[in-house]
């Protein structure tokens, strides 16, 4: 028996032909889809060049982890910063099934993401337009571009149907 709820959503399959922001998200989304395959909280975030290569992809892993720091997002961060040999990510844009935490926000800013791309806000806990506005800080030598709704229906009932999947299961 699996220990985990199955996920209902199937894979994308993006064509490699038109890379362009429904395509890197598509790659998110599957992303998030291995979280939700283990037991994590469906998030995927991926990073990519100047050229639009994708350096750096992952899921949510803390629970796999133990670790309240392994969003999707930092992990993709560690990834992308060790992929191209520096901590400034100045030509680099990620795309993240949902707005990103205040921890992951700022490592955003801190890392100088150029974009930041995401599927739809979170009012309760987002760090870049939902709760608070890292990104906008006056005194902030770096300011990444945010673009919000990319696949925001498929992204925002994905993780909708996980909760309320797993408060089923919990009765």
């Amino acid at each position: 028996m699996k220990k985990y709820i199955e996920c209902p959503f199937p894979r994308l399959f993006p064509s490699q032909l038109e890379k362009d922001d429904n395509f890197y998200m598509q790659l998110a989304y599957n992303e998030s889809i291995s979280a939700w395959e283990q037991d994590e909280v469906p998030i995927g975030a991926v990073i990519v060049d100047k050229q639009g290569e994708v350096i750096a992809s992952a899921y949510n892993q803390t629970r796999k982890c133990n670790d309240p720091t392994a969003h999707a997002e930092m992990l993709a961060i560690t990834m992308a910063t060790q992929k191209i040999g520096d901590w400034r990510m100045n030509e680099c844009k990620m795309y993240v099934t949902k707005e990103p935490c205040p921890m992951c926000a700022g490592a955003a800013v801190v890392g100088r993401l150029k974009e930041v791309y995401y599927a739809y806000k979170d009012p309760k806990m987002g760090g870049l337009g939902g709760a608070i506005s890292l990104h906008e800080l006056p005194q902030s030598n770096h300011k990444p571009i945010v673009n919000i709704g990319v696949m925001e229906k498929e992204c925002l009932q994905m993780m909708q149907t996980f909760f309320q999947l797993r408060r089923i299961k919990q009765k």
